[in-house]
């Protein structure tokens, strides 16, 4: 066994794709969700536990790091996937849904990585990464509590690399610039590899949770080979 890996936010994409291969390369996995019932088939596949919390509880996430490490062991990869969106006018924007963005999309992450450096710290070893997105670098319009979400996720890993790296903790903040190709957001044919493949997404994770201290990255852009910078 390569190790123990603990996933936050999953769904159908990134996180499924990321499971799976970790999955295939010998890891036990934890798969969190605020419903783990959506999550049958996925564990099934993944021979992964399952748990049920809230990412911006902080009872919740002690508890879920609690009981994984209780089952299966320290986690050697903690991947936070959690975001949550609200669009429109910023003159028109609803505060207590703004609050709730910023508190899925970053506040959660200081949660989830707080506890799971406490968790590695002990042994000096570990990987957390941050899905971040272009919103993260670059705000766009009618979409401010988005950026303002992931502008924070970044400035959380950036800030945790530099005290973490140190110390045997590798931190990465994973820019996902570009829309991700599901069976809901197919590409056009005539622009193939155009979007995001999930799978390629998790293979590039992979590499991030593999690499020498020499080398370690804190920070990954991925996107499509015509995404415009």
């Amino acid at each position: 066994m390569n190790g123990n890996a603990l996933i936050f936010g999953v769904g159908g994409g990134i996180s499924a794709s990321v499971a799976r291969l970790f999955s295939s390369e010998g890891y036990k996995i934890g798969l969190v969700a605020r419903d783990a019932g959506k999550l049958a088939a996925l564990a099934s596949d993944t021979d992964a536990r399952t748990y049920a919390g809230d990412v911006t509880s902080e009872a919740d996430v002690a508890k879920i790091f609690a009981t994984f490490e209780s089952e299966v062991g320290a986690p050697d990869i903690v991947v936070y996937n959690p975001s949550a969106r609200t669009r429109g006018p910023i003159v028109e924007l609803d505060p207590a849904e703004v609050r709730h963005s910023l508190d899925v999309t970053a506040f959660g992450a200081f949660l989830v990585g707080q506890a799971a450096a406490r968790s590695m710290l002990p042994i000096k070893s570990g990987t957390i990464i941050f899905t971040g997105a272009s919103a993260g670098v670059k705000g766009y319009p009618q979409s401010a509590p988005f950026a303002m979400g992931k502008f924070a996720l970044r400035g959380l890993a950036q800030s945790m690399a530099r005290e973490l790296h140190p110390q045997g903790i590798h931190i990465c903040h994973a820019v996902i610039d570009g829309g991700v190709r599901s069976a809901a957001r197919q590409e056009d044919p005539a622009k193939p590899d155009s979007m995001l493949d999930p799978d390629a997404i998790a293979q590039s994770y992979l590499q991030l949770a593999r690499q020498p201290r020499s080398t370690w990255s804190w920070e990954l852009e991925i996107r499509p080979w015509v995404e415009r910078f």
